[in-house]
């Protein structure tokens, strides 16, 4: 097994008044060249919007963008002609593929909104733009696993072009859960929303980050109430 810790005050920050902003990989102004992905998890943003403000129309492509917003609300708009607003319990998934335009806005006028966006690789070039959200019950997620995003495009999933996992657990102080990985040679990384864990002889505080590879399970113990957010990626 083989691991890497990264810790919330170690991420890149920045404060551009209507966005404070916290990068766990290099991403805009921030570079580290030890810190560029895991696996094909290129990004992993933690994003604080001020009411009313967002990020304008501007493009991406061939990559797969998950957005999951914690606190307030996200409207989202591109040129596929998807629109919508997604808040804490939602998840919204969209494949850039070929190319896409889009915007992202704090939804209130009145309060901050607080949300993960991550990227990840596409397990090959030039799909098909697509944007879906979806609502997870957050009870199908206490004191157990409940996968959010998978490959499988069965009817109701959300779903990414990668063989790559999301899953989120909600763990009360003293629980335990195993997370064994759905394809070998996969990598899983750790991002501790809020609360403390302990893992693989680490322990993790709010915001901290671990990856985790070489592996085929793990276990996670909770110190204290946390939410746990687990991505499994392919290592190459």
């Amino acid at each position: 097994m083989k691991k890497i810790i990264h810790k919330a005050d170690s991420r890149g920050y920045f404060d551009y008044g209507w966005l404070k902003t916290n990068h766990t990989f290099s991403f805009g102004n921030y570079y580290d060249p030890q810190r560029v992905n895991f696996g094909t998890l290129r990004v992993l943003n933690d994003d604080f919007v001020t009411p009313a403000q967002g990020f304008g129309t501007h493009p991406h492509n061939d990559m797969e963008i998950i957005s999951i917003p914690l606190k307030g609300g996200l409207a989202h708009k591109d040129d596929t002609g998807s629109e919508g607003v997604i808040f804490p319990n939602e998840i919204q998934v969209m494949s850039a593929g070929t190319g896409i335009f889009h915007s992202e806005f704090n939804y209130s006028k009145e309060e901050e909104t607080n949300f993960l966006q991550l990227w990840i690789f596409p397990d090959k070039k030039g799909h098909k733009p697509r944007y879906e959200q979806k609502h997870f019950d957050p009870d199908k997620r206490k004191n157990k696993l409940l996968k959010i995003v998978s490959p499988d495009k069965s009817d109701g999933n959300l779903w990414l072009n990668q063989d790559a996992y999301l899953s989120m657990t909600d763990l009360e102080k003293d629980k335990s859960l195993n997370y064994k990985l759905n394809t070998k040679g996969n990598g899983v990384y750790i991002f501790l929303i809020e609360g403390n864990v302990s893992a693989v002889g680490e322990t993790l505080s709010k915001r901290d980050g671990m990856g985790i590879w070489e592996t085929e399970e793990i276990s996670i113990s909770a110190n204290e109430d946390s939410q746990v957010l687990l991505i499994e990626v392919p290592m190459n």
